[in-house]
């Protein structure tokens, strides 16, 4: 079965750098997903993040709680880092959020490169189940993006 790709983009009002550090903290993926997916990280806090960590998280998927175990596969401060699945609900999943100075702030793009499980039914299951949700998923992330990133550009006008 063939993989898919999963890519959005956004610019964001803010510095690649404090991005990257954003991003690259466990401790901040709960602001940008979803409350309907029950996200907790397990691995104790704060995860030093570089090539080769390792971090456990839990979600709930249609009503199943799932254990999803992410190991960091590329790390390039500050212009990208990469997080591949080792257990969790897909076949494959490899995340890579890649982060570009544009126009006074940054372009931020996430791509994933993931493959359902389901067997021969897999690209039945992916249209009609897993590209819907990544989509919700990832639109919930850009209006995070935008409230989070926003105020924080306003209060850095303030000080």
């Amino acid at each position: 079965m063939p993989e898919h790709i999963f890519e959005r983009t956004n610019w964001l009002p803010a510095g690649r750098d404090y991005l990257f550090d954003f991003f690259s903290r466990a401790e901040n993926l709960q602001l940008v997903t979803p409350g309907w997916l029950n996200f907790r990280v397990l691995t104790p806090l704060p995860v030093e993040m570089k090539l080769g960590a390792l971090f456990d998280y839990r979600i709930r998927l249609y009503g199943v709680s799932l254990t999803w175990r992410t190991k960091i596969t590329a790390w390039e401060p500050p212009h990208r880092f990469e997080d591949t699945q080792l257990a969790g609900p897909y076949r494959v999943w490899v995340h890579e959020h890649l982060f570009e100075p544009e126009n006074g702030g940054t372009r931020m793009t996430d791509r994933v490169r993931y493959r359902s499980r389901g067997g021969p039914l897999e690209p039945l299951v992916d249209s009609l189940f897993v590209r819907s949700r990544l989509e919700k998923i990832f639109a919930f992330r850009e209006e995070a993006f935008r409230q989070l990133f926003t105020q924080q550009q306003a209060d850095s006008r303030r000080a």
